[in-house]
């Protein structure tokens, strides 16, 4: 036992100060610490917001009213107008001293029409912001010609009250499922890239040490089950030591910038109110996850003898582990849906089908703690078969047939 230790600690410090290790984790790091001031980098980068758009208003009556309707709508866009023709408008925004102009005139129905013009049309939010305006002007003149008051505009283009309810009591409302939902998805992806990545290591290292026959050397000295369970565990504490790192800056990022993390992108992933329990079960469900796969792909790294194989070799598992992902990512729209639920119990899939479901909707606690088990039994099996095949894989060399070579190891293993 107090070798297999040794074996443990030895693996976890040379993959810690490995560069790749390093460097992933330092990259990972600056792009946690971006996202959470990303708000504040833009508004250091943006400098002034104001934007001076010239009008020529060929109506003589539409500018005011324009411009009246444009500061409800986007107070960064300043309309000038203009005393000059078109073609001197142009050379004056062409020297960049307008952002564009825009010329009124009315159609055949003496409503409202425009055409702006600029040296390129990327900036969108300034011709929404003008259009948006034009369309409220357009509204009053067109409620004028049929006598409508400001109060029955006002009415006819309020929006309908619309409201959803929940008969359940505990059942989460639209709001807290739209945060839950961000939350999940940011941490659907560390799931995914995490399981993938270190479990596919697991099975590159098994392969690369049987390749360079640094593996028959190993097994005359350490037997080859405690070899594949150090280098699993290791990996396991290597992945939690990463996502601590990770997960520790976040929140320290997040708590630190909350009040600027608002609107928009923001606006739906409710980092003010961050459940402990959903970050508990996203910690459970990426190590058990690793645990599964890792253990798969060590017995598959142990059945190649060729770097080369076992990539070729992990493609099925790699598979499992994008179908589980793409489900996840479906189902965040529905994680009540009924082929989620079902799917959520079955082994390859539940990391994160399960998660999907205990981050977003109030499952009773049996029901997270099933998944777990469902997860913990299947593991063990895994690792009781896994232990036999590798026994005899690590033996095995030439070309490797996926269940003919299972096979090969699993007599290996009874005659080892």
């Amino acid at each position: 036992m107090n070798r297999f230790g040794i074996l443990i600690g030895h693996a976890y410090m040379t993959k810690l100060r490995t560069k790749s290790f390093v460097i992933t984790t330092a990259i990972l790091l600056v792009a946690v610490l971006l996202m959470g001031n990303i708000n504040r980098m833009i508004d250091m980068f943006a400098g002034s917001k104001q934007k001076k758009v010239t009008v020529l208003d060929k109506t003589n009556n539409l500018y005011g009213p324009l411009k009246q309707q444009l500061k409800t709508v986007d107070k960064d866009i300043w309309l000038v107008q203009a005393e000059k023709s078109e073609s001197a408008l142009r050379k004056e925004v062409l020297k960049e001293k307008y952002q564009g102009y825009v010329v009124l005139s009315l159609d055949a129905a003496g409503m409202p029409k425009a055409v702006y013009k600029a040296p390129n049309l990327a900036d969108t939010g300034t011709t929404d912001s003008l259009e948006q305006a034009l369309q409220a002007v357009k509204s009053n003149m067109a409620a004028g010609k049929l006598k409508l008051s400001p109060a029955g505009l006002s009415l006819l283009n309020s929006p309908v009250s619309f409201k959803s309810v929940n008969l359940e009591r505990d059942a989460k409302s639209e709001a807290e499922l739209a945060q839950a939902r961000g939350l999940v998805y940011i941490l659907l992806f560390a799931i995914y890239f995490a399981v993938i990545f270190y479990a596919s290591a697991v099975g590159m290292e098994v392969a690369t040490e049987k390749a360079s026959r640094v593996m028959e050397i190993l097994i005359s000295s350490v037997p080859p089950v405690q070899q594949m369970f150090a280098k699993i565990i290791s990996g396991a504490l290597l992945g939690l030591t990463q996502m601590a790192v990770l997960l520790a800056a976040a929140y320290a990022t997040i708590k630190q910038n909350i009040n600027h993390l608002t609107g928009g992108f923001f606006s739906v992933f409710g980092f003010s109110d961050i459940k402990v329990s959903t970050i508990v079960y996203a910690v459970v469900f990426f190590l058990l996850g690793y645990l599964l796969y890792a253990t798969l792909a060590a017995f598959l790294g142990s059945l190649v003898s060729r770097i080369e194989d076992a990539q070729q070799m992990m493609m099925p598992m790699t598979f499992l582990v994008m179908i589980g992902f793409f489900l996840a990512m479906a189902g965040l729209g529905n994680p009540s849906a009924g082929y989620i639920t079902v799917l959520s119990y079955i082994p390859f899939f539940t990391p994160m089908l399960m998660f999907l479901r205990v981050g977003m909707l109030d499952l009773p606690v049996w029901a997270g703690l099933s998944g777990v088990a469902v997860m913990v039994v299947t593991i063990v099996f895994m690792a009781i078969a896994g232990a036999r095949i590798y026994r005899g894989g690590v033996l095995l060399y030439g070309k490797s047939n996926s269940l003919k070579t299972i096979l090969k190891a699993l007599q290996m293993s009874k005659e080892a």
